[in-house]
């Protein structure tokens, strides 16, 4: 599979799905929980959907941290008016970490060679069982991102990014050699320096989490236009690192802000992520065997004539001669005698009272 930048970049392909609206300052803030990329316009009916694209932040984060929320009785993180959609980006993280770890309050790691990263803030994508199929084939995987953004034009949180573009790609390497909850783990790394570990993607899943503070440039000062919880109003310039994006702005414009610049190559058309998918095929083997008494007779109206003689028996040999028939299909049925599967012969086999025949029937699914 290879996905193009503009894929990604594009606002024609992302699919967004505005099902959280804030209520008391302001006019309010609309924003999606994730977004879907598709291969084309996403309202043609020819678009296929790619994967989905969205971001988590775990308690510890730095994020969550910088605001030291207050937790009540029931547990809820309670955050100030500076901060938007906190406690979502804290419910998909556990999501995840309950899905792919098995215990919600766990937390993400990445492994290189003996150390053991924390990974408190990723940049998710969940690709579609379309294009990830069964498993994602180890040692395929490659993701071309900008880790700058450049100037902001147009109020936008960036453009076309300036800096070098990195690739992170699974390499083959003992860390690689996992299993969790959610399956074989591959360590993502920098394909320039794989000891720097960059993010995990779980290949029988079909999902790659992206460490944000390691995968771009995390203190490059970043700025534009925003929707935010201020009163009299909903647009706010933002001026600061990923770290105050990741805090001020809502899941949409953060989601808006990484797939816009930082899947932006130097022109169209670049490939921005490829892997190579795994298709496993399950099979049964039957043996049918038909002895010499059996199947020498058709129940075909047509194997009679008009006087109801079996055609196959020349007329006045009644006595000396045997019905015989032409194999060309194989039924195969259940306990209560329903058809379930139907095999074809390559040709039709000569079945008589001399011929004892076995087939070999074997079904893929």
């Amino acid at each position: 599979m290879d996905v193009i930048n503009t894929d990604v970049s594009s606002s024609d392909t992302r699919k967004k799905y505005q099902v959280f609206v804030t209520g008391g300052i302001g006019p309010g803030v609309t924003s999606s929980l994730f977004q879907t990329v598709f291969d084309q316009d996403f309202t043609l009916q020819t678009a296929n959907a790619m994967f989905d694209m969205t971001v988590g932040l775990s308690t510890g984060s730095d994020a969550v941290v910088a605001q030291d929320p207050q937790i009540d009785s029931n547990g809820k993180y309670l955050f100030g008016s500076n901060t938007l959609m906190m406690r979502e980006k804290i419910d998909i993280y556990r999501l995840f970490a309950q899905e792919l770890l098995g215990d919600a309050d766990a937390e993400f790691s990445i492994k290189v060679g003996t150390s053991e990263l924390p990974m408190k803030q990723p940049l998710i994508i969940c690709f579609k069982r379309l294009f990830s199929r069964d498993q994602m084939k180890r040692e395929t995987f490659a993701i071309r991102l900008n880790p700058s953004a450049s100037a902001p034009t147009g109020g936008n949180l960036g453009t076309v990014a300036s800096a070098a573009t990195k690739i992170y790609t699974d390499v083959n390497s003992s860390t690689n050699k996992l299993f969790e909850v959610g399956g074989q783990v591959s360590t993502l790394v920098d394909s320039a320096d794989t000891t720097i570990g960059v993010g995990l993607l779980f290949i029988d899943k079909g999902i790659m989490l992206l460490d944000i503070s390691r995968s771009f440039d995390y203190s490059q000062p970043i700025s534009g236009v925003i929707d935010a919880v201020v009163s009299g109003g909903i647009n706010t310039n933002l001026t600061g690192s990923i770290l105050d994006l990741l805090v001020s702005a809502s899941i949409d414009d953060t989601v808006d802000h990484f797939a816009s610049t930082r899947f932006s190559g130097s022109s169209d058309g670049e490939t921005a992520l490829t892997f190579q998918n795994v298709t496993n095929i399950n099979s049964s083997i039957f043996f049918t065997r038909m002895t010499a008494d059996e199947f020498n007779y058709s129940s075909n109206p047509s194997y009679l004539d008009a006087d109801s003689r079996i055609r196959v028996i020349d007329e006045g040999q009644e006595e000396s001669q045997k019905s015989f028939t032409f194999v060309t299909s194989v039924g195969l049925y259940d306990a209560s005698d329903n058809l379930l599967a139907v095999a074809k012969v390559s040709r039709p086999v000569l079945k008589d009272d001399e011929r004892d025949l076995t087939f070999k029937v074997r079904l893929d699914y």
